[in-house]
């Protein structure tokens, strides 16, 4: 199967690093348009994509970003929401959780995909087509191994919103689906993370995976890329674990 994505433009957002610069790389390899978007100007600068910096976190601050690349490119056939993450946070008592840290994730994660959908919306509707697809996490139907309770609770609320705008865009041609990635270190944050759980809990974690292996970035790009094919077209409120499998 030949996934050929020439014509058309996708915004990633998340660019930067790890994952999100993996997806951008595959949708280019795919014939794609890509728009780069993150707030790392600086960390996009290797990628065969219009760059555009922006904090996602807001309404109006995602619009604006969007809005950038329509500008550039006139059109965004498909939306790949890869910002977010933890924020730098680690996993804690509940206790000790403030206001502000549990904000900061739900931002990061819900927020932005949100605010992000909502300005490709209207386009994507005009031409009776569109790929929304939102990147979740092992987290999205399980507990979180980072022992974190607003990110296992941010990743679930983005399947929520993953298969509510499936439901809602359907009719008018748009998909949306999530990749949800099991353990993959894919920046200095996650490495941060998998050194933490020392040798017993990393080597606990890999014998609960059945292909015995972490995750790379370009299999979840690889997921994503499918997803934004011709190929997917009747696929639509699916979340596809990438994962190795999980025991």
């Amino acid at each position: 199967m030949r996934i050929d994505l020439s014509e058309l433009v996708f915004a990633v957002t998340g660019a930067a690093q790890g994952i999100g610069a993996a997806i951008c790389r595959q949708l280019a390899t795919a014939g794609a348009t890509v728009a780069a978007v993150d707030i790392d100007g600086d960390g996009m600068s290797g990628l065969e994509a219009s760059h555009h910096v922006g904090d996602l976190g807001t309404r109006a601050s995602a619009k604006a970003a969007m809005d950038d690349v329509l500008s550039r490119h006139g059109r965004i056939d498909g939306l790949v929401t890869s910002a977010g993450g933890v924020r730098g946070q680690i996993g804690r008592p509940i206790e000790d959780i403030r206001e502000d840290d549990w904000h900061a994730i739900f931002a990061a994660n819900v927020d932005a995909a949100m605010w992000c959908a909502q300005a490709v919306a209207p386009g994507m509707k005009t031409r009776s087509t569109g790929r929304i697809i939102t990147i979740s996490s092992g987290a999205g139907p399980r507990p979180s191994l980072t022992g974190i309770q607003a990110y296992a609770a941010s990743k679930h609320a983005l399947v929520g919103l993953t298969r509510q705008l499936a439901l809602e865009l359907g009719p008018a041609g748009i998909t949306v689906n999530s990749v949800a990635p099991g353990f993959v270190i894919s920046n200095p944050s996650t490495a941060r993370q998998w050194d933490a759980f020392g040798p017993e809990k990393q080597k606990s974690v890999l014998n609960g995976i059945h292909t015995r292996r972490l995750g790379q970035p370009e299999d979840i790009a690889a997921a994503v890329c499918f997803l934004a094919s011709a190929q997917a077209a009747w696929i639509s409120g699916q979340v596809l674990s990438v994962d190795g499998g999980h025991a």
